[in-house]
């Protein structure tokens, strides 16, 4: 069997021993994950385009998108690819920093530069990147919700 791990660096050594204890298998491509409890990530594990793996911090996130079962994390520094879906890493990240904006777009507080209110009740955001981003009608009230407006 084989487990990804998403836990707190003071716990890897601990955990990892006791899972290779039981046969586990640890694998950042393994479609299990554990993790902790009201903890959340603070590096999130990435491919880029020519498939090397990358740790990068949750800060440096602007957002992330989904198309079809592709998931794209867009940072301050460049983009790249999750084999997770949306909703899972969704999971992961502080609630307190990131927001669901619509069906497939995650984005950092942090990041947003410009709010525009749009018809029919909607937002467009402007990024820190200069991306332009639709807060949809059924997340318009959540959005409003998270940026006290």
């Amino acid at each position: 069997m084989k487990v990804k791990l998403l836990i707190s660096e003071n716990r890897i050594a601990e955990i990892t021993g006791k899972l290779a204890a039981l046969g586990i298998e640890i694998d950042d491509d393994a479609d299990l994950v554990l993790m902790e409890r009201n903890k959340f990530i603070s590096h999130l594990p990435v491919k880029d385009d020519r498939g090397e793996r990358y740790n990068i911090p949750v800060e440096n996130i602007v957002y992330l998108e989904s198309y079809s079962h592709n998931v794209e994390i867009h940072t301050t520094d460049a983009c790249y690819k999750s084999s997770e879906r949306l909703y899972q890493l969704y999971s992961m990240l502080d609630p307190q920093k990131f927001l669901r904006i619509s069906n497939s777009v995650i984005i950092s507080r942090y990041h947003v530069k410009k709010i525009k209110p749009a018809l029919s009740m909607k937002f467009v955001l402007t990024l820190s990147d200069g991306t332009l981003v639709d807060v949809t009608r059924s997340y318009y009230n959540i959005f409003k919700e998270f940026f006290n407006i």
